[in-house]
Order: structure tokens, then sequence, then C-alpha cells
């Protein structure tokens, strides 16, 4: 088999500790990275880091690694005896004939496991997860939307340093989201590497002001404007819904700030169904008025023996 180096691979000497190991994979790992890297072979390089990786931050596997002794890297080599019985554990190294030393040592040591379409003992990694704020309009909250996200996705400098750089992805908002929540879009997010699964992408959902309606969890709410009249003598009114204008009975009494329920007319709820719409009255009295407005109202005041702070005593 042949040898691979897994602490030149990592750019780190063989006293090197814990917390050096760690500092070296990481900055490798973001360099090669392939969402952000345009080095040339990025997915081999990023995957060879792994696996020293995977190797050397473990010290069992380190101490099994570094009894093997040292050789060039690519030089053939086969483990001493004395190695196969002290670090083995009964597996046979004739059938790693014609391996490289990836291979055998992910074996050994279970480092990754296989895939659907993955070589067996190579490094997989999941990819980066994504998090993103949307707007939506109301209305688009009731029937679902497409949208093209800019996104600002973290990219490797030749110089090493990260930067930010913007990707689009679209995605699919289903009808019945709430303000606030977190919506989750799987396999949106970094590419995974050797076999590893995307990442996702995550969003936070944002309903924007409407200027007629308010919106609570999945009810509706609609400030309806009545002349005292109205709200004395009753009416038949058209108010607006998100499904249209509808016909709104009134009756005689109304009150300010009272509220007339129409159950199933508000925002579609994930699960199936509707939440709730509300008419909310508001009694409006003119605020500049005609010569006979003004009689009429005189007449009113005088003829009317209602008092409505009677109860004030």
């Amino acid at each position: 088999m042949k040898y691979k180096d897994y602490y030149k691979i990592l750019g780190v000497e063989r006293t090197a500790g814990e917390d050096e190991i760690k500092k070296a994979y990481r900055k490798l790992a973001r360099k090669y990275h392939p969402d952000v890297s345009k080095e040339a072979e990025a997915e081999e390089k990023f995957k060879e880091v792994g696996e020293a990786y995977e190797v050397l931050k473990d010290p069992e596997k380190r101490a099994a690694y570094d009894q093997l002794g040292r050789y060039q890297p690519g030089q053939e080599f086969k483990p001493s005896p004395d190695w196969e019985q002290h670090f083995a554990h009964g597996h046979a190294f004739s059938e790693f004939s014609g391996h490289d030393f990836g291979d055998f040592f992910s074996e050994l040591f279970g480092m990754g496991r296989a895939r659907p379409g993955h070589r067996p003992g190579g490094f997989a990694a999941r990819g980066q997860d994504y998090e993103s704020g949307v707007q939506i309009s109301l209305e688009e909250a009731a029937t679902g939307v497409e949208r093209a996200l800019q996104l600002e996705v973290p990219q490797a400098t030749p110089e090493g340093y990260m930067m930010r750089v913007p990707k689009t992805v679209k995605v699919r908002i289903p009808k019945g989201v709430s303000d606030g929540q977190k919506l989750r879009v799987p396999g949106k997010g970094g590419t995974g590497m050797g076999g590893g699964a995307n990442g996702d992408l995550y969003l936070t959902i944002r309903i924007l002001p409407h200027r007629l309606f308010k919106l609570s969890d999945h009810d509706l709410f609609l400030e309806v404007p009545l002349s005292p009249w109205e709200a004395a003598l009753g009416a038949n009114i058209e108010v607006p819904t998100l499904g249209g204008k509808i016909r709104l009975k009134i009756a005689p009494g109304a009150k300010g700030g009272q509220r007339l329920r129409l159950p199933g007319r508000g925002m579609p709820k994930p699960g199936g169904g509707h939440g709730d719409f509300y008419a909310v009255l508001q009694v409006v009295t003119p605020a500049d008025l005609s010569p006979k407005e003004k009689s009429l109202f005189e007449a009113l005041r005088d003829g009317s023996s209602f008092n409505p702070r009677s109860h004030l005593g």
C-alpha cells in the first residue's frame, strides 16, 4: 500500500499538539471547501485534509499511525508483523494490496460510513447550513410563493482570508406560513462532499404589514367604520376579505369595538383549514356637517332620551 504523510498534509510537525492540529485543519478546510474554494482539485484536497484530521485528532489512531514509521509520501510499504499484532485486531492486510493508505486506514479505524454511490473508506462531509430572512406579503403568505433569494455565502480569497459572495437560491414558500416562523428548506445549503448530504437552508419568515388587514396567528382583523345611523338602525354593507368582497349584516344598536366573527375566512393553516375573519366595528361621526346634517343632529339631540353616561350615576 502507498503511504500518506498526514502531518505533511496538515502542514504540522509530528510533535504538534491537539490545538495546533485543529487550527491547521480548520484553516485548510476553509481553504479547500468546494463551496468557497477556487483551488484546483479542491474536493480531493478537502477530503485528504479531513482524512488526516480524523486520524491525528484521535490519540489512539494517532498512536497507531505513528507506530507505522516514516516513509516518503506515495511510497509502497507494509506494516510490520508486530504492528499488525498490536493494532490490527484481526484485520487481514492482504485484502488491502493494491489499495492506498487512506483505504487501509479508513477500513481499520472506521473513518466515514459508506453511502449510496460513495467509495467505502472515503472522507464524507455534510454541506454547511445557511440562514436567511425573507419578507413576503400577506397575499403571498395566503397562496404560497416562489422566491429567488440572494444569499451571502463564505468564500476563501487566494490569501486564505474569508469573504462573502452572492449566491442565488430558489425556494418555494408554502401557503399558510406564520410571521416569525422558521422554515427549513432541505438540501438548499452548502454542497456536501464525498457523498455527504447537502446542508439545509433555514428561513425566518416576515409577513409585511397590510394596508387593511391585521394578522394574528392565522386570524385576520379588519376595522370596519360605521356611520352613527348605520350603528343605530343596522345596515347591510360590503367589506373586503382576502378571498374577495362579501356582504356583512350589521344588527341595529351596533357598538364601537364590537367584533363580528366570520369562521374560516382567515389565513390558510399548514395542516388544512383556515383561521377566522373578524370585522371590528368603529362608529365614525362626520367631521364637517352641512347645515341640513347639523339640523338633523340637533333635532335628534333635542328629541332623544338616550343617555350614554347613565351608568356613571
